[in-house]
C-alpha cells in the first residue's frame, strides 16, 4: 500500500482543520449514503459555511478502482452530491457549493485489496 501526498493545506482548509473538521469522509462499497460517523463532520462544515457566506467549498466525490470508468465517475458525482445535499438541508446556500467527482481517477492509496479500497471509496472537502 503506497499513500500518495495530496499536497500542503490551503489557508481555509487549515481553518476547518483548527476546528476539528475531517477533510475527507469515507463511504462503504457501491454506496453513497453518508455514514452517521460522519454526520458532526458535515454539521462543522454546514457551520462554517453558514457563519462565512463568502467562502465555497468544492466537494470531490471519489471511487475505488472496481468498476467502469463511467460507473465509477457516476459513483463519484453520487457521493459528492450526497454531501452537497446534506449541506443544503442544514442551510447552506447552493451557490456555496460545488459537487464534482474523480471517479478512480485520484487515489489518496495505491494499490489492491479491502484495506486499499476502503481509503479511496470518499469525499473530500476543499473550502476556498
Amino acid at each position: 500500500m503506497t499513500t500518495v501526498d495530496a499536497g500542503s493545506p490551503n489557508a481555509s482548509n487549515l481553518a476547518a482543520a483548527e476546528q476539528g473538521l475531517a477533510p475527507v469522509i469515507y463511504f462503504d462499497f457501491d454506496s453513497s449514503l453518508i455514514r452517521p460517523e460522519y454526520h458532526g463532520t458535515i454539521d462543522g462544515y454546514a457551520k462554517l459555511l453558514r457563519n462565512d457566506r463568502q467562502r465555497r467549498l468544492t466537494i470531490e466525490g471519489h471511487a475505488d478502482e472496481r468498476g467502469s470508468h463511467e460507473y465509477n465517475l457516476a459513483l463519484g458525482q453520487r457521493r459528492a452530491e450526497a454531501v452537497r445535499k446534506a449541506l443544503q438541508l442544514l442551510a447552506v446556500n447552493d451557490d456555496q457549493l460545488e459537487a464534482i467527482s474523480y471517479g478512480e481517477e485520484r487515489p489518496a492509496v495505491q494499490g489492491t485489496g479491502e484495506e486499499v479500497w476502503s481509503k479511496n471509496r470518499r469525499a473530500e472537502f476543499r473550502l476556498q
